[in-house]
């Protein structure tokens, strides 16, 4: 174990925020279902709307093949500053902020989204458990 890690006796108490409860970072269980209902959904609307077939083989499906990842971003870019978090995230009681607190903003959610939809920023996590992608953007998620 490091040093930074032993001093740390919970996930962002580094950031100032409590163990538990209203306010603390939101843990990888909830983290997942967010991502899960966010893209169950994105997938939903792409193959109402789009003629998505998650059935289809790459070259059947053309353009299709990247709408529930397109729609999943939008989701983000859209409700990450107007909800403060996607409808995964508040479904699970789960909310974005500035790491001092405070409105994320315009242009956090378009990085962190860039950044999500590569997926290997979203599982590079610190000691706080903030993935890369939040790291750059300068948020945290945490528990509503």
């Amino acid at each position: 174990m490091t040093d930074a890690a032993a001093e740390n006796s919970y996930p962002g108490e580094r950031l100032g925020l409590p163990s538990a409860g209203s306010g603390s970072i939101a843990r990888p269980g909830r983290r997942i279902g967010a991502l899960a209902i966010d893209y169950a959904a994105s997938t939903v609307i792409a193959m109402a709307f789009f003629g998505y077939d998650q059935f289809a083989l790459p070259a059947e499906a053309g353009w299709t093949q990247f709408a529930p990842m397109m729609i999943f971003a939008a989701l983000n870019i859209l409700f990450l500053p107007t909800l403060g978090g996607t409808p995964g995230h508040r479904m699970l009681g789960m909310r974005l902020q500035l790491v001092g607190g405070g409105w994320v903003g315009l242009w956090r959610p378009i990085v962190r989204t860039a950044l999500l939809c590569l997926v290997i920023p979203a599982v590079i996590w610190d000691a706080d458990q903030r993935g890369l992608h939040d790291k750059v953007a300068g948020t945290v998620l945490v528990r509503g």
